[in-house]
């Protein structure tokens, strides 16, 4: 039985489905000749798409129109029914970060050396710098930065095993703790003993960092905890949980660094 579906459920049932078969929303975009912005849109349900645009994506991901646009579908009926395709699948991506630690340790003295001297940036904040440097990098470019996996914790996202990696680093002369107070609270700050080797990051990379320093080095720990608060990867993670980084494609404004515009087409 067939049922009328609203713009957003389609759009949930293609994001579910194509993460089942393990496709980027980029590689899907090419597969279907449609641009990823209007792919995230569909997704989103802020765009409808025709008859051809389903047909087509359905020979991608391999599911029957039938069945998807029918009132019981699951995705386990996919996994069941394949159909054949002319599109050839391309090699899943591992979406698990994998921390690449002399790049997060390269990070975190760059990040130091250009805002370390302003007297708000301690532990917290430079948490949340990591935190927005990885995740607007993913959502850019659907590539990890560093690697390094986040936590859901009441003042908002830390990286896992922080702690560990900073201890390591003053053990190893590359950074300096000192206790100071901030507005009448203990504050720790960690000063860099070393330049960061500007050769481990891409020009892409730096560029993100410093959009987030330009941004939010100057934030209280208060505002840029609150802020975080406020992003959709945050706010969908359950207490405790690792934050997935596939959700940085739901953001809304002002969170999102990336222009999810529909295209206009060439009427010439």
């Amino acid at each position: 039985m067939t049922t009328k579906l609203s713009a957003k459920q389609i759009g949930q049932r293609i994001a579910t489905v194509r993460k089942l078969k393990g496709y980027s929303q980029e590689e899907l975009a090419m597969q279907i000749q449609l641009s990823r912005s209007s792919l995230v849109q569909i997704e989103l349900g802020n765009r409808g798409l025709d008859v051809l645009e389903l047909q087509q994506i359905s020979l991608a991901l391999q599911f029957s129109v039938d069945e998807f646009i029918s009132e019981n579908f699951t995705v386990i009926q996919v996994e069941e029914e394949p159909i054949t395709s002319d599109f050839p699948k391309q090699a899943e991506r591992i979406s698990v970060p994998t921390l690449h630690l002399k790049k997060f340790k390269n990070v975190v003295l760059y990040i130091l050396e250009r805002c370390a001297g302003k007297p708000n940036v301690g532990e917290t904040v430079l948490y949340k710098l990591l935190y927005f440097s990885d995740f607007n990098y993913y959502e850019l470019y659907e590539e990890q930065l560093t690697g390094a996996s986040y936590r859901k914790l009441p003042y908002g996202p830390v990286p896992k095993n922080l702690d560990a990696i900073l201890g390591q680093m003053l053990e190893n002369g590359q950074l300096q703790r000192i206790k100071t107070e901030y507005h009448g609270y203990a504050q720790s700050r960690y000063l860099p003993l070393e330049k960061a080797d500007l050769r481990e990051l891409k020009a892409s990379e730096k560029e993100v960092i410093d959009r987030v320093i330009d941004q939010m080095s100057d934030w209280s720990a208060a505002m840029l905890s609150s802020y975080s608060h406020g992003d959709k990867p945050w706010k969908a993670t359950k207490d405790g949980d690792e934050i997935n980084y596939e959700l940085v494609f739901y953001r809304r404004p002002p969170y999102s660094v990336r222009v999810y515009e529909e295209e206009e087409s060439d009427d010439s």
